[in-house]
């Protein structure tokens, strides 16, 4: 007999996995996955938190938020016409000194951009707010802009996760990023958080492997070949439904560390991030969505503004520019 489960992710928010199935993502992946980093693969089985492992007394969570303030269309001046996407996002750090048992916001900040292949735009100014010019590459199709956005929003996290630790890190502390770490390697004692799992890495029977971890355990590190490369590996967070992949969410560290290094982050994940669970009472997308994550997400959408008030002021902008 089949048996099912409900996803504890709100339907609003998609589903914790991209699969058509309970067992998991549906997608393979044509990376090359070499899963004898740790341990051989025939050997692969769930892993505890290591003994005697101390948690960083401090963990920033680093997060980014975007939002479409307004489509916009060019008239050039040969008779030629470009879309543009008005956009703002914000990136911030939450600090979370574990010792003392407080978490503060330690930075964020908005920026404002005006997305378009148009060669003659320039920044917009609407009343008080103004939106940087970002030229994007190509015939600049609407219905790519809104990725034309990812980049700089990167760059906002990374310059606020620096900012953060100049101010008060001792070199002992963790940084998390929610989602792929991609360009953002580069940042020393990081890993990258993958909340939502769209591809299938692993053969299939070492994905009984990963579905069979407990709450608070992990699978060996494995390397990925992918165009941003790096070390990975799943783990179980408590809370969960009992299906398949609930509560399971994959980390990855820089490839510019060795193995070692990358078992040693390995297990100190394991030990920190159940820590941040969210509960199914609390939040829609539990327990994968950490709670530090959701309260500065929160936060970073206030910081956005009202879209209303933007999309007013942008409109009287452009009426004024005809």
């Amino acid at each position: 007999m089949t048996r099912m489960f409900v996803d504890a992710w709100d339907p609003a928010y998609g589903a914790s996995f991209s699969g058509g199935e309970a067992d998991g993502p549906a997608s393979p992946s044509s990376a090359q996955v070499d899963t004898d980093v740790e341990v051989p693969a025939a050997q692969w089985a769930p892993i505890d938190v290591p003994r005697g492992i101390r948690c960083p007394d401090v963990v920033l969570l680093v997060d980014g938020v975007r939002r479409n303030d307004a489509g916009l269309w060019t008239a050039e001046e040969d008779g030629t016409s470009y879309p543009g996407l008005a956009a703002s996002y914000a990136a911030g750090v939450v600090r979370c000194d574990l010792r003392n048992g407080v978490a503060e916001l330690a930075g964020a900040r908005v920026s404002r951009g005006l997305f378009t292949a148009s060669p003659s735009a320039g920044e917009l100014v609407a009343g008080s707010v103004r939106y940087e010019i970002h030229r994007v590459s190509g015939t600049g199709e609407a219905s790519k802009l809104p990725a034309a956005v990812q980049a700089p929003l990167t760059a906002l996290e990374i310059d606020v996760s620096a900012a953060a630790r100049d101010h008060g890190s001792d070199g002992a502390d963790l940084l998390v990023v929610d989602g792929p770490l991609r360009n953002r390697r580069q940042l020393p004692r990081t890993i990258g958080y993958v909340k939502t799992q769209q591809k299938q890495y692993l053969s299939a029977a070492l994905t009984q492997v990963v579905t069979s971890l407990r709450a608070g355990q992990r699978t060996p590190v494995f390397h990925l070949g992918t165009v941003w490369g790096g070390w990975s590996w799943y783990l179980r967070l408590p809370g969960t439904s009992g299906a398949p992949w609930a509560g399971i969410v994959r980390v990855e560290c820089s490839p510019d560390l060795t193995a070692d290094q990358a078992v040693e982050l390995a297990g100190l994940s394991v030990a920190t991030l159940p820590r941040f669970a969210s509960s199914s009472y609390k939040d829609p997308r539990a327990p994968q969505n950490l709670v530090p994550i959701a309260g500065l997400e929160r936060r970073l959408r206030g910081m956005l503004g009202d879209v209303r008030f933007l999309h007013r002021a942008l409109t009287m902008a452009t009426a004024r520019g005809r």
